[in-house]
């Protein structure tokens, strides 16, 4: 295929349910009554909801035509850098929906709930095989939950062993809910820059790494798809000083099988099981973010605890050292039960392998597109490339421009202005289940595009032209937004 994805289509108008209703009709027949009426009472029975009278037809093609509006990754590439907006097998889908597991109440009894301890109790197992880690807790709902987690086992490290402290490192590549998570423990966060080679060097480490610093926060790989080649180093620098290493994990698609985070020298590592381990990410939800921890932060873990005995698994809170609760039950158990169905379908061969596809697919994207655009480091890449529009806005062409022109190509923008070490970014993760195919349809958009700039660059001025809805005034979106319906 070598024609692009991008058209303008059949796209129809769709008004508010409230302008299609009329009076009378009604989309489904209800039994005859067998028991007598009885009016309501009418304090009850004033003041309701004004829904909208429609036909079966008028629901079907309402929520049909809005579906038609979307955009995901069932309907294409999604090259989101820094999320991992990956096909999933549907497999996963249909394990989570099984009745047993989809229909579980979480106040069943232990003794009825066996198959879904046994199924987390195992989880929290491939989980620390593969992260090289000790033991874990699939209890945090999301990614920055997860953070918060690893950020607390840490305070209650130190606690436990008399050290007030009050700081905490955070590299200018890590993830920006980072500072965040360790602010809301009481921990200072601490700037660190990271090198002209884009990760940080032991000696930046060293200089503000003290006795008053519980530790470090790193991103590995950083945001901008580099390899921590220091990290066992400046894990020694920080261990040295007393303090722990606590690892994102977001990043883990691009190292599956191939690094271990434990012998690293982390301590702490939370992992997003919607991104790496198969769950349509986005729209906030839901996600997972399970947290593994060394041997010696174990006992610190939240409860309760998924444990085995004679092969009766139990949720257990004797733990008089935990953190405590993080929420009410137990996270979000059907990305769970997808996680588990993926990396028991995948085995230890296909998790490596995905990886080492997301690399290569990143590295053919960064070598194919760097005489075309800024590449700020010129250097390996693992799951995502970077790029600037350096070269674009001598034109007055923005990052802004090229994303929104690339929306007419039938492909979904990738992530913009973010890492913010990187003036302009344009941050592109491909992952493991793109084509070459689309990948090079992908590549010469961006070339397209690229061109453009150069000769009509009005044309990405006002792009996109082909969606329904085309450039937006964002600056009065911002000042002056419309939230009503």
């Amino acid at each position: 295929m070598k024609t692009s994805s991008g058209t303008t289509g059949l796209i129809l108008n769709e008004p508010l349910l409230w302008e299609k209703g009329q009076k009378g009709r009604c989309a489904f027949s209800f039994p005859e009554d067998d028991v007598d009426s009885s009016p309501l009472d009418p304090e009850l029975a004033s003041g309701g909801p004004d829904f909208p009278d429609l036909g079966e037809v008028d629901v079907v093609r309402h929520y049909t035509r809005l579906s038609q509006w979307n955009f995901g990754v069932d309907t294409g590439m999604y090259p989101l850098g820094s999320c991992t907006m990956k096909y999933n097998p549907k497999i996963n889908e249909k394990m989570a929906g099984l009745k047993g597991l989809a229909g579980a109440h979480p106040l069943l009894a232990g003794h009825l709930s066996q198959g879904a301890l046994k199924m987390m109790f195992e989880l929290e197992g491939l989980l620390t095989e593969i992260t090289g880690m000790d033991a874990a807790t699939l209890q945090p709902a999301a990614g920055a939950h997860g953070e918060l987690t690893g950020m607390l086992v840490i305070h209650a490290y130190h606690q436990s062993r008399g050290s007030a402290r009050t700081k905490i490192i955070v590299p200018d590549t890590a993830h920006g809910t980072n500072p965040a998570s360790a602010a809301l423990c009481g921990y200072q966060p601490v700037s660190v820059a990271s090198s002209e080679q884009g990760i940080l060097s032991p000696e930046a480490i060293a200089a503000v790494m003290d006795e008053d610093t519980a530790g470090i926060m790193v991103t590995n790989p950083n945001t901008l798809g580099l390899f921590e080649e220091n990290i066992r180093q400046i894990a020694g620098i920080v261990h040295e000083k007393g303090g722990q290493v606590y690892c994102d994990g977001a990043n883990m698609n691009a190292v599956m099988g191939i690094v271990s985070m434990g012998a690293m020298g982390v301590d702490v590592l939370h992992l997003n099981l919607h991104k790496t381990f198969s769950t349509p990410h986005g729209c906030g939800g839901p996600g997972s973010g399970p947290v593994c921890v060394r041997e010696h932060l174990a006992r610190f873990l939240p409860v309760p605890r998924v444990i085995e005995k004679n092969g009766v698994y139990a949720l257990s809170e004797d733990c008089p050292e935990s953190i405590g609760k993080l929420h009410a039950f137990y996270g979000n158990f059907g990305v769970m039960v997808k996680a588990y169905s993926y990396i028991r379908t995948m085995g230890a061969d296909g998790l490596k392998k995905a990886s080492q596809l997301a690399v290569l697919n990143a590295n053919y994207i960064k070598e194919r597109l760097k005489d075309v655009f800024h590449l700020p480091y010129d250097r390996p890449c693992m799951h995502e490339c970077v790029f600037s529009d350096k070269i674009q806005s001598a034109g007055k062409i923005t990052t802004l421009d090229m994303a929104k022109r690339l929306m007419d190509y039938g492909f979904h923008p990738p992530t913009i202005y973010f890492p913010l070490v990187v003036h302009g970014a344009l941050m592109i993760e491909p992952t493991e289940t793109e084509s070459k195919e689309n990948i090079d349809l992908f590549i010469e958009a961006l070339k397209s595009i690229a061109r453009e700039a150069e000769e009509n660059p009005e044309l990405l001025r006002q792009a996109p032209h082909k969606p329904k809805v085309t450039r937006l005034d964002e600056v009065a979106a911002a000042r002056k937004p419309q939230l009503a319906g």
